[in-house]
């Protein structure tokens, strides 16, 4: 029997709590078990998800008793060009994995879940910051030698495990690896706890990256299905946000765009959901008294189930918040009463409230009951009137120039916070509306559309307001809600 030439080499990138640790002890138990000499390294990653930790495994895949005595050299780290098998527990991951050099078409198969999650630079942007998923994607078809792509998180959460199985089921269904499936299930069984879950998850892992099993075709539909997921991911936002009635406002406006082109649907949806469930005192107060938010932070703390965990949060109300919360009418008056002296955010008070105790609990569990109350307030009378605005601007721009009605759509993005953040964005928003959307210098569409992306990028660079200042060649005014339809 002739020996290999080299080791077989894997580098996994997981993020914490994805069982990172795990997969590579099972990879090498699998290993050892089949009489191969194993070698497995790691380095920890960075804290607030700007890096994974990554595990270097080399198998030389000849038992033992053939090499004579003799022993395998192998490395502790991995060098670009030499990875065999390329395991990212999230699609950036893989990214930078690539970028890195350690996905190649001579002798890489990228094994990587498609699902998110975004990186603090991307969240930092005061934009839309995200990664754009499609490149990586399509630099995994040109620079792996083969890729199994899928939404591995949602897997392991239908099959009640952690990803690090359903990563293993699917390193194990693409042949990759010099080890047998038997080897693979005896390493998941020695670890004990939880092992029946890990191994449904490997076993769904395996049977898609196999082929075995062949996902159910799609029933036709009028929308690309990337398209039709945002619709449906939004919708169901809003019911959570607000209730059914709402959520079928949210479609009924997207509908009203008609027949118009699939990325336009699919931009102005994602902005519509997130528009619609602005941020106020109730969605916070929901939010933070949630059962799941506390098993979340029990979760991350790594606290065991006979040990309480105390959560204190801060919260600064002010006069803008509860004018928001107000009749529109009587709000107004508040809220102008408060900025003509000054005060709009002179008395925000700070609190300190222990939500994981009953009185604190239920102090802010109370706002959270003021769903309900939601639609007769003076914010979301302002928020609806500002977005019926923008789709109807949206709307009349589409059969001119899907580009031009793009950039509108991507106004919304200028809408954000709250406090002084959100006065300042939606001052930005209406003096970009007035000056260019509605009365612009242009009949162009193609120049109006570049305008427009100019001033939004101007806005967004410069919190100061200069840059759009300069950019529309007008002072942008701090201007009232009552003035904005």
């Amino acid at each position: 029997m002739s020996l290999p030439e080299r080791t077989f080499t894997i580098l996994v990138a997981a993020l914490g709590g994805e069982g990172g640790g795990m997969l590579a002890d099972w990879l090498m138990h699998a290993a050892r078990a089949c009489g191969y000499p194993a070698q497995a390294t790691s380095i920890p990653g960075v804290a607030q998800r700007t890096g994974a930790t990554t595990y270097y495994l080399e198998i030389f895949a000849a038992q033992r008793e053939l090499l004579g005595g003799r022993e395998p050299v192998m490395s502790l780290a991995p060098s670009p060009g030499n990875v065999d098998v390329m395991v990212a527990s999230e699609l950036i991951e893989a990214g930078r994995a690539m970028q890195n050099g350690y996905v190649t078409p001579e002798r890489t198969v990228l094994i990587a879940s498609t699902h998110r999650i975004y990186a603090t630079v991307e969240k930092m942007q005061m934009a839309d910051g995200r990664f754009a998923s499609e490149r990586v994607l399509e630099a995994a078809r040109q620079l792996a030698q083969r890729s199994v792509l899928f939404d591995m998180r949602q897997l392991a959460q239908d099959s009640g495990t952690v990803i690090n199985a359903v990563l293993l089921g699917a390193m194990a269904g693409s042949g990759a690896l010099p080890l047998p499936r038997e080897a693979c299930e005896a390493a998941i069984r020695s670890s004990g706890t939880g092992a029946e879950a890990s191994l449904r998850g490997f076993a769904a892992g395996y049977d898609i990256a196999a082929g075995a099993r062949q996902a159910p075709e799609a029933a036709p539909q009028a929308l690309p299905l990337e398209t039709a997921d945002i619709l449906a991911l939004g919708e169901a936002r809003l019911r959570d946000y607000q209730g059914t009635a709402y959520a079928a406002l949210f479609r009924e406006r997207v509908a009203t765009l008609g027949q118009a082109d699939a990325e336009l649907i699919g931009e102005v949806g994602r902005q519509l959901a997130l528009w619609m469930s602005y941020e106020d005192i109730i969605r916070v107060a929901d939010l933070k008294t949630r059962a799941s938010r506390f098993e979340r932070v029990r979760r991350e703390v790594g606290a065991k189930d006979d040990e309480p965990v105390v959560v204190i949060d801060y919260l600064k109300p002010g006069v803008e918040e509860v004018a928001s919360l107000l009749p529109p009418a009587l709000g107004r008056r508040l809220r102008a009463w408060a900025e003509r002296r000054g005060k709009l955010d002179a008395w925000n008070v700070g609190l300190h409230v222990k939500t994981s105790g009953v009185s604190g609990y239920l102090l802010v569990r109370s706002l959270a009951w003021l769903k309900p109350w939601r639609p007769h307030s003076l914010r979301y009378a302002e928020e609806q009137a500002l977005i019926e605005r923008w789709l109807a601007a949206v709307r009349t721009a589409a059969p001119r120039s899907t580009a031009l009605a793009l950039e509108i759509a991507q106004c919304a993005t200028l809408l954000k916070g709250y406090g002084e953040t959100h006065r300042r964005g939606r001052s930005n928003f209406l003096a970009i509306l007035d000056a260019l959307v509605d009365k612009p210098a242009s009949a162009d569409a193609a120049a109006q559309a570049a305008a427009i992306r100019k001033a939004r990028a101007a806005a967004l660079a410069d919190p100061e307001q200069k840059a759009l200042e300069k950019t529309l060649g007008r002072p942008v005014t701090w201007l009232r809600a009552e003035n904005t339809r």
